[in-house]
């Protein structure tokens, strides 16, 4: 944090400081002169062009600008490293950068250097999604866009970021699951929508930078018992694309009005998900409306090609690509084989030109056309709007609200400054810095790690108990024991990092590896004061162990909570934050995943095969927390101020009820005035406790009984400041089509027609939705 605190003092105390502040000053003016992308003004042959005229609509801008195009200059724009148009005037671009929770240096597209050393680093995304709240992200999505287009400014970052990963995490051992929302579709898709919001910003069709959600589709597998996902087959249900996979991505298109989807790299249902029209075409851009551009992961062309062997030439490869609603491919293979497609026959240039029109209206939208940058809306964005005091106390913010108390027995937080003066921090991950931002992450402005962060609260005596996550062997265990039989109370920092979960890299089990559990009960059973257990990780772990050791009063998960995660971390513990983080996925067992293939893509549980389901929206098994768990400090009591008792769902007059056969009632959704049906409630939440807290208020709706209606679902979240011993009303609103709806057998979305309970803690509400007369649903 020390450059964070540099960075935000006003005074000088020295002749080298005052060299210092010159020198980035001067970078500044530096970086800040970057040359435009195309249509310079300077440039009296391209700057009078048609395409260049900013006071032109963009679509006609498109149009004069294909039209100028020669083929092979066409193709040499169909892929992420773009070719430059000298003749036009146009510089080559590179559109593969991330930023899945800060700017990052994953893809070419951006690096750091000179004036810009360092971005913000946000805690991993399955962190911030725990504190369900939508504001917050969408807070981040901004702060994240205004460094990027700083860094833009300053010839360091592209405009196009291939984030948010809103793919649901359906299997605990995934080991990209850190990346994502968890595993609740409306979670993912609010995540999603409000995190996208914030990086393209509210200028109408204008984009701050182009944000894309990604994997498209039923991606969720990496690399498991010899299956990775290049040659993956997903088997999926109608039903289940419908109601659980296609959620956070409609979501993403139709309310976050992204301008990009990505393909993924597996197959659903036999078809490579970049050269399924159904997917791209009818649905993507047909039925959600994208605008924008559909890019495959990378290489992904290739890989159908080469890896799955799905078409016989490289050149019907290509075609497939593009006539399936492909418009960039990250990685050569169009820029190689799409000429020769259009030469045999198996593509129209026409073709091409669609791709491209989506491509160059991104651009122009992103203001890439519209010649010097500086003299643009975000033109004066440079190094000093990069890792601000602001941006970093707002990363602090995150973490702290991301954070889970899982366990509080007796209650054993928070520490007391008076008490426990001296903590033992122990555990591999307790000096953590870089494990702290997870994956797809940049270079953070500075560290606070949580042997930093409790030092900060209390005297430390610092013993990692393990070298590394693996935990091979007991060789440092004697010093962690010692140090907890001192102090007033230990801390163990454990769980996993990259080494263990990462891209390519799923688990094969939930506990923790190595020799960490003897090592936590070891230190436990010596300590002298209160032991408390933080888990740093992107997936759920099995710590039965601990939850059931009366000698651990306390369990902390902490995510990957990214660069301040040990400030974080230690304000929890000492209680200036009071924690009110919720589980996103499920904690399972160990022996749920022992007979459990990860392959087997099913949602629903299903007796006659002796499978569990997945998700807690179908799975009814025993579990270590559920999903949703997350304790406080405080305590909280919902009362139910108002809410309906009876909705009536009006048909919208061209469908009767005419549909026959077994079954329970449920009118398609489509066949419903959807507009403004939604229902309305009014909670009160009470604090019965003696702190102050942010409550987390998840509602969750039980349908119909029915085959394939879900225990429950989420169906609205919202937070509440509540001062100790007093009260707060919360409006709920929730749309029936959307998410009092359900998903029948053949993948048609119904609204069940009957008792529905909604569940917001321990209250429960029973609520009638009625209809005029209906027939029976076809099965």
């Amino acid at each position: 944090m020390a450059m964070a605190m540099a960075m935000a003092s006003t005074t000088l105390p020295s002749p080298i400081s005052f060299i210092t502040v010159l020198f980035l000053v001067l970078l500044s003016a530096l970086a800040e002169a970057r040359d435009p992308f195309a249509c310079d003004p300077k440039d009296s042959t391209t700057s009078t062009l048609p395409f260049c005229k900013v006071s032109m609509p963009i679509s006609d801008r498109v149009k004069d600008l294909l039209g100028r195009l020669t083929l092979q200059e066409k193709i040499g724009l169909l892929i992420s490293g773009a070719a430059p148009v000298p003749r036009l005037g146009i510089k080559g671009y590179e559109w593969w950068s991330e930023a899945l929770h800060g700017v990052s240096n994953v893809g070419p597209g951006t690096k750091f250097a000179g004036a810009f050393p360092a971005a913000t680093s946000f805690p991993q995304v399955i962190t911030t999604a725990a504190s369900f709240n939508a504001t917050l992200w969408e807070a981040i999505g901004r702060v994240v866009a205004d460094e990027a287009r700083a860094m833009y400014n300053g010839a360091m970052a592209g405009l196009t970021y291939w984030s948010p990963n809103v793919n649901i995490f359906r299997d605990p051992r995934w080991g990209r699951g850190q990346e994502t929302p968890g595993e609740d579709p409306v979670l993912a898709g609010t995540f999603a929508a409000s995190y996208v919001k914030g990086l393209q910003g509210n200028n109408g069709d204008r984009l701050k930078v182009a944000a894309c959600c990604k994997h498209f589709t039923a991606y969720d597998l990496d690399n498991w018992n010899g299956v990775d996902r290049f040659h993956f087959n997903a088997k999926v249900s109608k039903q289940d694309i419908k109601d659980t996979f296609d959620v956070p991505f409609k979501m993403c298109v139709k309310d976050g009005k992204v301008a990009s989807v990505m393909c993924s790299y597996n197959q659903v249902n036999g078809v490579p998900t970049c050269a399924d029209p159904n997917l791209l075409k009818k649905t993507v851009r047909g039925q959600w409306k994208l605008n924008g551009y559909i890019v495959s992961d990378c290489d992904s062309v290739g890989v159908y090609y080469n890896a799955q062997h799905y078409t016989s030439t490289p050149e019907e490869a290509a075609a497939d690509a593009i006539k399936a609603g492909l418009d960039l491919d990250c990685g050569p293979f169009l820029a190689q084989h799409t000429e020769d497609a259009i030469k045999r026959g198996l593509l129209k240039e026409a073709d091409v030109d669609s791709a491209l029109a989506n491509t160059l209206t991104v651009q122009m939208r992103l203001g890439m056309f519209d010649g010097e940058p500086s003299s643009q809306p975000f033109g004066s964005l440079g190094p000093k709007d990069v890792c601000t005091p602001a941006h970093q106390e707002l990363a602090l913010e995150a973490a702290r609200q991301g954070i889970v108390l899982l366990k509080n027995r007796g209650p054993s937080l928070p520490l007391s400054h008076l008490r426990h003066r001296t903590v033992a921090v122990i555990g591999p991950n307790s000096n953590a810095t870089v494990t702290m931002i997870g994956n797809y992450a940049g270079v953070a402005c500075g560290y606070t790690s949580p042997l930093q962060g409790i030092g900060n609260y209390a005297k430390t005596i610092h013993q990692m108990g393990c070298a590394h996550v693996a935990c091979a062997d007991d060789k440092l265990f004697s010093g962690a024991i010692d140090a907890a039989r001192q102090a007033d109370a230990t801390v163990l920092v454990m769980g996993l990092d990259q080494s263990i979960e990462a891209e390519f890299k799923d688990r094969t089990g939930l506990l923790l590896p190595g020799r960490q559990q003897d090592l936590v009960s070891k230190v436990a059973t010596a300590s002298k004061g209160p032991t408390t257990l933080v888990l740093m990780s992107g997936g759920p772990i099995d710590v039965s162990f601990a939850k059931n050791d009366p000698r651990i009063g306390a369990i902390l998960w902490a995510g990957y909570p990214g660069q301040a995660g040990g400030a974080a971390i230690a304000d929890v513990l000492y209680g200036s934050t009071n924690p009110e983080g919720k589980l996103p996925m499920t904690w399972y067992p160990q022996d749920y995943v022992a007979n459990l293939p990860m392959t087997d893509m099913a949602m629903r549980s299903s007796k006659n095969r002796n499978y569990p389901g997945r998700t807690y929206r179908f799975y009814k098994g025993s579990v270590v927390y559920p999903f949703g768990h997350g304790l406080s400090y405080t305590s909280f009591v919902h009362t139910i101020a108002s809410a309906p008792k009876v909705v009536a769902v009006p048909l919208d007059g061209r469908h009767h009820s005419g549909n026959t056969t077994s079954l329970s009632k449920a009118i398609k959704v489509n066949h419903a005035k959807c507009n403004k049906l939604s229902v309305g409630l009014q909670v009160d939440v009470k604090n019965t406790g003696s702190k102050d807290g942010t409550h987390t208020m998840l509602v969750f709706s039980t349908p119909p009984a029915g085959h394939w209606a879900p225990h429950k679902q989420l169906v609205a979240f919202a937070k509440v400041h509540v001062p100790a011993r007093s009260k707060q009303r919360v409006g709920i609103n929730i749309h029936v089509c959307k998410f009092l709806s359900v998903v029948d057998s053949s993948g048609v979305r119904r609204i069940p027609i009957g008792l529905h309970n909604l569940h917001i803690g321990n209250v429960k509400h029973s609520l009638s939705l009625q209809a005029p007369t209906l027939g029976m649903i076809k099965t």
